[in-house]
């Protein structure tokens, strides 16, 4: 294996639906991009569309394999290798990391997808020059990514992040007449059941209105309906509590959003103010800011990642 600067860096996000490949240079360029389906129930069909992707990056690109950084959801257990809490249902239980490695007989590490969004973000992205910067994801779930220093802070137990499994005191549940909701995680009262995009649909419902989806609540309320408009005030509240909890534990000099609801203006207006209700006097709310690359930040930080960890 040669120890040589490699020209590029391919990452590659994987979700439930789709797998998407970016090709960076060493200018953090996006040189080369693909996007396939997911088989998300054949493991063996899996391996086969992630080197098919890599191999041909390669071949368009020209250049010497390059080291391969995958971002996606769930953890990979720190003792045994197998990944955990994925939905991609061929992966739980898997030790993925060894088998793409013997495959592709080069550099390959993983990342959470959160994290790697937080990783693009922090190197060229919204939050480009910060000394720190929280990348909170608000999609169909709730997680997330620490840098410092343009830096991905991983963890212990590659955890740093995961913010959408804390725990929403009872007092606020109350002020709000909401029930204590399970989570898949196994743990209950989660924040991500409340705040993500699911989370905001349900609070529409605890209200009386019909299933909705976040876009479509939030016009209700511009167009005027209380009822929308009591539901979005409820989310900040709750969501404003979850992002005070991470300035006062990580004090990060800017919070990027991402996922959906990273689409909703209203956040950016409204959510310093309902974050600052959750500090204590003299504490400041950091710049809330929208995501530069959007969807494609996953794919991006992944390919970051391989870079930062040194393996090529």
């Amino acid at each position: 294996m040669s120890h040589n600067k490699p020209e590029f860096f391919h990452g590659l996000d994987i979700g439930g639906t789709k797998i998407e490949l970016v090709s960076c240079d060493a200018s953090l360029a996006i040189r080369h991009r693909q996007r396939i389906d997911t088989p998300g129930r054949d493991y063996q069909a899996f391996l086969d569309a992630v080197c098919g992707l890599v191999l041909e990056a390669d071949r368009r690109l020209g250049g010497a394999p390059a080291p391969v950084g995958i971002g996606m959801p769930g953890v990979t257990d720190p003792r045994s290798g197998e990944q955990i809490s994925s939905n991609v249902p061929a992966l739980n239980g898997r030790r993925l990391l060894p088998a793409l490695q013997e495959r592709l007989t080069r550099p390959v590490v993983l990342g959470n997808d959160c994290q790697c969004f937080a990783l693009s973000e922090a190197q060229g992205g919204a939050a480009e020059g910060r000394d720190s910067m929280f990348g909170a994801i608000l999609g169909t779930g709730a997680g997330g990514g620490y840098c410092v220093g343009g830096r991905l802070i991983r963890g212990y137990n590659g955890l740093a992040g995961e913010w959408g499994h804390w725990s929403v005191p009872a007092g606020l549940l109350a002020r709000h007449r909401l029930p204590l909701l399970d989570c898949p995680c196994g743990l209950q009262g989660c924040l991500e059941r409340y705040v993500s995009g699911p989370g905001l649909a349900l609070l529409y419902r605890q209200l009386g209105g019909p299933e909705l989806d976040a876009a479509a609540i939030a016009a209700r309320a511009a167009a005027g309906e209380a009822g929308a408009r009591r539901c979005l005030d409820m989310h900040l509240d709750l969501l404003g509590h979850g992002l005070a909890g991470l300035v006062l534990a990580l004090d990060p000099h800017a919070i990027v959003l991402g996922g959906g609801l990273s689409k909703l203006a209203h956040l950016y207006a409204e959510l310093p103010a309902a974050v600052g209700h959750h500090l204590f006097r003299g504490a400041h709310v950091p710049p809330i800011l929208p995501p530069l690359f959007g969807d494609a930040g996953g794919a991006r930080g992944a390919a970051l990642l391989v870079r930062q960890l040194g393996t090529a």
